[in-house]
């Protein structure tokens, strides 16, 4: 049987047990927690930055269109500036160095001077000479002018005609209304503040954490129109592993492996472009590990001195008072029935106590009566007790009578269990025949009936001698032939039955039908006295027949049967047969001291092959036992007194 752990051990077990999981589920309830917090974080920074670019956009955005407009008005400013030098030193316009030193004086890139059809006749660029407002798109811009020589232009920053180079230009008519005066300026004032909104610009003033790559992705296209990541700029969001679907219908942000690395990503639409924080799941989640690193030790420590104070407080108060009952118990089972238990610690205890105390008092008083009520009655009825929680057997007083013990030698024996329980099994090892739970002692006989229950063992044993004696006697009249002492037709049926039921069991066997010869020849001559001696040293010689196992019967009248089984071998079984046979003439027997005649019988037999059905077999032997008779017939027909 397997060791039982202490309840010590079992509580110490249980709760550092406990405490694993309690500690195992906080650090998962804690890192979900942490997830969620550090992806919330995420969130958060993501939203700051994306109302700071925002707000960082719009400033740009009107700081350009200031720049702008200043832009715009010096370039007229300085379109007018030229036209009143030229006006005032007409001559000029035959010299292009004089004219590129004019540009130079009031901060201007071109100077063209077109004529009043619309052509270019003289400026800074001779290379653009010949050109009409009908060159190009961006020159077309100022050929409105002709109609209206009051009319002043400044176009926006467009590629120019000649060499798609931006520039700001601005026209004006001379106060002459001969020319208009062209002056081009490139817009590098323009240009750093339109840079300024560009969104990779705008993305690099916000690496505060520089684990964190932004992107600008076009809503219509997919394209990556700005990022922190340069390389990217210009390829489709779908090359970096992320969808454009994904991305408009992200909530509160989404995982995606980003350029091959997992990621945390969270976007936002701006205009036309959607806006978007990504920071690796490694980055995002570096300070998990060691938070929830300090979290489990703390954890460890403070589970470790919980555990070993619920412990003691449960060794001092719970499992050292049940050691205690425990030892008190003990001493109880072993007979000790005047032990008291006096636990009291707690409510509970006390209370235990004083139910166990309550419950071996109840047993040695029904103890009592029980053999009160035993020693009343005119049986002799004994009963005893012994077990896992009862190491002495407790017994009443009429068991030592029933086990022909006396009160010293049942005393010494309740002191040894095993002893006993030995004196029962040798009782059990010697069963009546038909008598259930009966069992032969010495001269007598036992009715024994044991419960037994979780190791415990409770017995009732009662001298049934004088009844099973009695139907015993009942029964041997009713099975057996009274004059020959043979089993009459009813006990051989009972018993040809019972081993018929397992023919394989019967060996090599044979029934044997007998007829007693010159029967009647007796009953004439000497009288039926004598004729009943005959029939009984029939049976006496059949019954003596055989060297195995043998039912030897009476069915009535003369008529007599032997059933011989259980031989090892036929040849052995056909020696018994044929010995039988060479006996029926030749053996006499004494009717009395006078009187002697010959013991002549007629026989048939069968030998059984594994049948089940003994009556047939019956008859076959029967049938054959006739025909033996008619062959001995007149063997003896002279002789009166034996003739068949």
């Amino acid at each position: 049987m397997k060791k039982q752990k202490t309840l010590k051990k079992l509580i110490s077990r249980y709760m550092y047990r406990v405490s694993g999981i309690l500690v195992i589920s906080i650090l998962i309830i804690l890192f979900m927690g942490q997830v969620l917090t550090e992806q919330k974080r995420a969130c958060e920074n993501a939203t700051r930055t994306f109302t700071q670019i925002g707000q960082m956009l719009e400033k740009n955005q009107k700081e350009l269109e200031e720049t702008r407009a200043e832009y715009r008005q010096t370039c007229l400013h300085n379109a007018e500036t030229v036209a009143r030098i030229i006006e005032n030193d007409p001559e000029v316009l035959d010299s292009v160095e004089e004219l590129k030193e004019i540009a130079v004086s009031v901060e201007v890139d071109e100077i063209h001077v077109f004529d009043s059809t619309g052509r270019i006749f003289t400026g800074t660029h001779p290379e653009y000479y010949g050109l009409t407002f009908d060159s190009g798109e961006q020159i077309g811009f100022f050929k409105q002018m002709l109609n209206n020589k009051k009319m002043e232009l400044v176009q926006g920053i467009t590629p120019n005609t000649a060499e798609g180079k931006s520039m700001q230009y601005s026209a004006v008519w001379s106060e002459n209304g001969q020319y208009i005066v062209q002056v081009g300026m490139e817009p590098v004032n323009v240009a750093k503040v339109t840079s300024k909104n560009e969104l990779s610009y705008v993305f690099s003033l916000f690496r505060v954490n520089p684990e964190a790559n932004y992107y600008a992705v076009d809503v219509k296209s997919g394209e990556i129109v700005g990022s922190t990541n340069l390389k990217t700029v210009g390829m489709n969001i779908s090359k970096i592993g992320c969808r454009i679907d994904q991305i408009q219908n992200d909530g509160k942000g989404f995982y995606a492996r980003i350029n091959g690395e997992l990621s945390y990503c969270v976007f936002t639409r701006m205009g036309s472009n959607l806006i978007g924080r990504v920071i690796s799941v490694k980055n995002l989640y570096e300070r998990t590990p060691t938070t929830l690193l300090g979290i489990l030790v703390s954890l460890l420590i403070v589970a470790f001195f919980l555990v070993r104070a619920v412990v003691k407080y449960m060794n001092q108060y719970v499992v050292d008072e049940i050691s205690e009952i425990n030892d008190k118990l003990k001493s109880i089972s072993d007979g000790n029935l005047e032990e008291r238990i006096e636990v009291n610690s707690s409510a509970e205890f006390e209370q235990l106590s004083s139910y166990i105390n309550f419950m071996v008092r109840s047993l040695v008083y029904n103890n009592k009566k029980m053999s009160y009520a035993l020693s009343q009655t005119n049986l002799d009825i004994g009963v005893y007790e012994y077990g896992m929680y009862l190491r002495k057997i407790h017994y009443t007083e009429k068991l030592p009578k029933i086990l022909s013990l006396d009160s010293h030698e049942m005393e010494t024996l309740s002191l040894h269990v095993k002893d006993f329980a030995n004196l029962i099994n040798r009782l059990k090892k010697h069963p009546v025949e038909n008598e259930q739970g009966v069992y032969c002692y010495g001269e007598r006989f036992i009715r024994l009936e044991e419960i037994i229950q979780n190791d415990s063992v409770f017995g009732v044993v009662l001298d049934v001698t004088s009844d099973v004696t009695r139907r015993m006697e009942i029964e041997k009249e009713r099975d057996m032939d009274v004059l020959t002492g043979l089993y009459n037709r009813r006990g051989l049926d009972v018993i040809l039955t019972q081993l018929f039921e397992h023919p394989e069991n019967l060996g090599c066997s044979a029934l044997v039908m007998i007829d007693a010869d010159g029967l009647k020849g007796i009953n004439d001559t000497y009288g039926h006295e004598k004729g009943d001696i005959y029939l009984k040293n029939i049976g006496r010689f059949i019954s003596q027949k055989g060297a195995g196992n043998k039912v030897a019967a009476r069915q009535g009248g003369d008529e007599f049967v032997l059933f011989l089984y259980g031989y090892e071998s036929e040849a052995e079984l056909t020696g018994e047969l044929k010995a039988l046979e060479e006996a029926q003439s030749d053996i006499s027997t004494a009717l009395d001291e006078n009187i002697s005649v010959p013991l002549r019988f007629s026989i048939g037999y069968y030998l059984v092959k594994g049948e089940k059905d003994y009556q047939e077999i019956l008859k076959e032997a029967d049938r054959r036992m006739y025909e033996d008779k008619a062959r001995r017939k007149f063997m003896y027909s002279g002789d009166k007194i034996l003739s068949i």
